[in-house]
């Protein structure tokens, strides 16, 4: 039997996944970013803390996140754009599933790059067309994995990720956003 070292304790996940089946309400997260206008259309959001376990949780490091609008939309392009991100989240998730997927199956991975391609017709946002939505219409995630396993095995680790991908989940089914003003 060969061991493989992809990074991943998935010893951790499976024991986790039988706790929380006896203890769900344990299983109940709430994840939370704050966000703070800078100037134009140039905000930072901060993300430190989160509610899991039944108790408040704290990551080590606090993130910090620049979202602007590039010089092409008369901006300052202090960071990406807010639709980036959803790509960054995307791509993240789908890649950590395909690292715990791999560890879980004995699959040794020497290298995973995700490239992602979202069509935007930005015409929705600046209100030049009614009927074109606001979001991306099309998203194209292209995996290239290079692993001691077949082809096919690779696209049932990529399948799988997919599968139980938080990311993807929330881009491909619809999420309740309630906004409000304190």
């Amino acid at each position: 039997m060969t061991t493989v070292a992809n990074g991943v304790n998935v010893q951790a996940l499976l024991d986790a996944r039988e706790v929380l089946k006896t203890a769900p309400e344990a299983a109940q997260f709430v994840w939370r970013a704050s966000s703070k206008w800078q100037n134009g259309v140039h905000s930072t959001t901060t993300v430190k803390e989160f509610f899991g376990l039944g108790q408040e949780q704290t990551h080590k490091n606090e993130a910090v996140f620049d979202a602007d609008h590039p010089d092409v939309f008369a901006a300052e392009d202090n960071g990406i754009t807010p639709i980036e991100y959803l790509l960054v989240g995307l791509a993240s998730c789908l890649t950590a599933g395909v690292a715990s997927v791999a560890q879980n199956r004995g699959i040794q991975l020497r290298s995973v790059e995700a490239t992602l391609e979202g069509k935007h017709d930005i015409r929705g946002i600046l209100g030049a067309d009614a009927d074109v939505r606001n979001g991306f219409t099309d998203i194209k995630v292209t995996f290239n994995i290079d692993a001691d396993a077949s082809k096919q095995d690779i696209e049932a680790l990529v399948a799988q990720s997919q599968k139980r991908s938080a990311v993807f989940d929330a881009i491909t089914n619809p999420t309740d956003v309630t906004v409000e003003v304190a």
